[in-house]
């Protein structure tokens, strides 16, 4: 690897050379989803921003072990509600149900985004004995206390002992004292309101539940991901990653865990993806300002005037660094359909034809080679995919001016051209990977697994509609798949599409 990498480290708050512990080898863990329901727009920028990571790391040489947890056990609500039981409440099921049904919903929708599979996705529910494990860990290291049943991290006492808390989101302990996300039943049990539980005892009510030295309860929200990137990743690994909402108490909570435990930080550098706006404010339910992928990628919303399909709306990602905040507007992503196509019609024109092998211009393959290197770099420089973006489009337009003939052939060598063709596929197809566009014919040769994973979530929609007797959605959602030529057939196994030809 040749590729020097520097990355934004959000404890230092500044970009630093990259150096992981084990040279060729990078261990990178990110949190992945609550599963209690559908995977949001905003959660699927930071899965798609990490994929890209993860691509492009693979890219320039290293190997890479990616773990992202599926976390299925419940958590407590800032009302004391748990989460997993909330959801098997308001779909009459069981937690484990609730579960299944959102992590397949969340594995079509990384599908149909087209990124990777982690290396180990790891569940919250299959690591308990690891989670109690490292309570007790804790205890023995005289950082915690068990007060009724659950067990606390005692953060005073940490600070104390040196402990750092409040380096990843840089807040004071006195502002922490209020900001924990513990059940509010419970503050009166800790030593000190910013104290953490890390086991809780479970409430008669509570479903989801597990014996432990300290009676039946189940672990703290922050526990999962420590005990799994440790046992996956071992004491010190290279790249922890999240949404920027993680940062606390989430993240730091993880930190002085780990410490508590180990003595160990976990991971050398903290990544963190910005926020996903939409039409300049933040998404909220309750104020209507809110769309679903689903409801992008088949039209169903006041707030755009078209369906876009997922490789525009993850072309629209791309176009916005990882760490930036992201404003999701109709004419923001009528711009990137606009300019998505573009970048594909050129591509697929240079895959298409051939050098006719004559000698080209030095100071026009100077200018391609340069625009060429500056893209790697900008991926170098913190995975600048916006800034690499641009520079294929200046590539775009050197194509177009040979495609309509503005230039000769004698203007770019045959060893130039191949360098195009090159770089080409290896940012469409294996770091952004935006080369499978279901849009248009749904008949044709696009990727099947794309295809049925983008249909399981329409028709899910539809069910879902037609459970709450939202008859109106259901019937634009048969009656725009039908424009496409797409006919839903509903009988008592459920229901099925197949292509027409009419």
């Amino acid at each position: 690897m040749t590729t020097a990498l520097h990355i934004y480290h959000s404890i230092t708050r500044q970009k630093e050379l990259f150096i992981p512990e084990t040279p060729g080898f990078i261990g990178m863990y990110v949190c992945g989803p609550t599963v209690y329901n559908d995977v949001h727009l905003g959660n699927c920028r930071t899965f798609v921003s990490f994929d890209i990571i993860y691509r492009y790391l693979q890219t320039i040489g290293y190997q890479v072990r990616y773990v992202r947890n599926i976390t299925d056990v419940g958590h407590l609500l800032d009302d004391g509600e748990d989460r997993m039981s909330k959801g098997a409440r308001l779909e009459k099921k069981e937690p484990m149900e609730v579960a299944q049904k959102y992590t397949v919903g969340f594995h079509n929708m990384m599908r149909i985004f087209q990124t990777l599979p982690p290396s180990i996705e790891p569940r919250a529910t299959g690591h308990i004995p690891e989670q109690i494990e490292m309570v007790e860990t804790i205890l023995k290291n005289g950082l915690a206390y068990i007060k009724n049943g659950s067990v606390y991290f005692d953060t005073q006492k940490y600070i104390d002992n040196k402990g750092d808390y409040g380096v990843l989101s840089g807040r004071k302990i006195d502002e922490l004292l209020s900001e924990t996300r513990d059940n509010l039943k419970n503050q009166s049990e800790k030593n000190h309101p910013a104290d953490f539980a890390i086991w809780m005892k479970a409430s008669d009510e509570h479903i989801m539940r597990w014996n432990s030295p300290w009676g039946i309860g189940f672990p703290g929200w922050h526990l999962e991901c420590s005990a799994m990137s440790l046992k996956y990743l071992g004491e010190v690994f290279d790249i922890h990653g999240g949404g920027n909402d993680l940062k606390f108490p989430h993240h730091e909570n993880e930190i002085a865990q780990n410490m508590g435990s180990c003595q160990c930080k976990g991971a050398k550098y903290w990544l963190h993806t910005n926020m996903l706006l939409l039409n300049g404010k933040k998404m909220s339910k309750s104020d209507g300002n809110t769309i679903s992928p689903e409801q992008l990628f088949i039209g169903n919303s006041e707030h755009i005037s078209k369906s876009y399909s997922p490789m525009v709306v993850k072309f629209f990602m791309l176009q916005c660094h990882y760490r930036s905040t992201l404003d999701l507007t109709d004419a923001a992503l009528l711009a990137a359909e606009k300019g998505y196509k573009r970048l594909m019609e050129a591509y697929k024109w240079i895959q298409s034809v051939n050098h006719p092998g004559t000698k080209g211009d030095a100071g026009q393959d100077a200018d391609i080679e340069a625009l060429i290197e500056a893209a790697h770099l900008d991926m170098a420089d913190d995975f600048n995919t916006p800034k690499a973006l641009s520079r294929l489009f200046e590539l775009v337009n050197k194509l177009n001016s040979l495609k309509d003939k503005h230039i000769g052939w004698d203007q770019i060598s045959p060893a130039t051209f191949e360098n195009i063709k090159q770089v080409f596929s290896l940012f469409i197809n294996d770091i952004f990977a935006v080369d499978s566009d279901v849009e248009g014919d749904l008949s044709g040769n696009q990727d099947k697994s794309l295809l049925d994973g983008l249909m399981n979530l329409i028709i899910q929609m539809r069910n879902d509609a037609r459970l709450r007797k939202d008859w109106a959605t259901a019937d634009l959602i048969r009656d725009a798949l039908k424009e496409n030529k797409v006919e839903l057939k509903d009988g008592k196994d459920g229901s099925s599409w197949q292509v027409t030809e009419s």
